[in-house]
């Protein structure tokens, strides 16, 4: 991997660490030999073409995927071959790209699945019942823009509040680090600013590790933090957003003229 001038400091003990990491389909090499450190409280964002790899990367740290070769460590514990929900009780949580949400439920009882799912709650009337911490379910609710809505039905929602609330929902657990694949799908310009601020508020108020991927470089621009590169399965280059703008190769392969409009 190439470091450009700007990258993201390594931390002496990475929260996350993977190490030539592989991962096959079929004849298809979708990851190979691929390196990352993310360190505590750290945020960094990751783009590329697609199918260089990104979604099938948070597919195996989360477990969905296992991998084929290479390792994978957490706060120095080894997630290699873990099932999703024993990765997710280590304190790793995911947004997918399209939201999952409960469109026939209030907001309200949407968080309510999080929060009581994270105390080992599975019995669905509890759930329907909103037997869960009031309090915490409103403090995620504002601090993810959806004050006031709580006893809104989730599909009179627009799209941009859907991914907000699924936001508020993968906070629900307390995690230490948070994956978000294409977070800002389907949002204005102003829903994709107030994202990026939450965002950045997750690492520098709450201390959470965030790992970003993303298509709208709009949005890459307002988390204002190291950005890699990953091309054919691996991290071709870091560094800041203004550098990754210039670096040739990611302009050519990714970027292109748009990147210096």
């Amino acid at each position: 991997m190439r470091e450009l001038t700007g990258s993201q400091p390594q931390s002496p003990k990475p929260l996350l660490k993977i190490e030539s990491l592989s991962k096959r389909f079929g004849g298809l090499q979708v990851l190979e030999a691929f390196d990352l450190e993310v360190g505590a409280s750290e945020l960094l964002c990751i783009i590329g073409p697609n199918g260089c790899g990104k979604t099938t990367l948070f597919n195996v740290i989360t477990g969905t995927f296992p991998p084929d070769s290479g390792s994978l460590t957490f706060d120095g514990v080894s997630i290699s071959g873990l099932r999703p929900h024993q990765v997710a009780r280590m304190g790793v949580t995911r947004k997918f790209q399209v939201p999952g949400v409960y469109p026939e439920l209030t907001v309200y009882q949407n968080i309510a699945v999080p929060l009581a799912a994270a105390k080992q709650v599975y019995r669905p009337s509890k759930l329907i019942r909103g037997i869960t911490d009031t309090t915490r379910a409103f403090e995620l609710l504002a601090l993810c823009g959806l004050e006031g809505k709580h006893n809104e039905t989730v599909s009179t929602l627009s799209h941009g509040e859907r991914q907000l609330l699924e936001m508020a929902m993968v906070l629900a657990p307390d995690p230490r680090l948070i994956l978000l694949d294409e977070p800002t799908g389907g949002m204005s310009l102003v829903e994709t600013a107030a994202t990026a601020q939450l965002v950045r508020r997750l690492r520098n108020e709450f201390g959470k590790t965030v790992i970003v991927i993303e298509h709208d470089m709009r949005f890459v621009e307002m988390l204002d933090c190291p950005v890699s590169v990953m091309l054919r399965g691996r991290i071709a280059c870091t560094g800041s957003y203004r550098e990754i703008r210039e670096y040739p190769e990611v302009v050519t392969a990714y970027l292109g003229r748009a990147a210096h409009a």
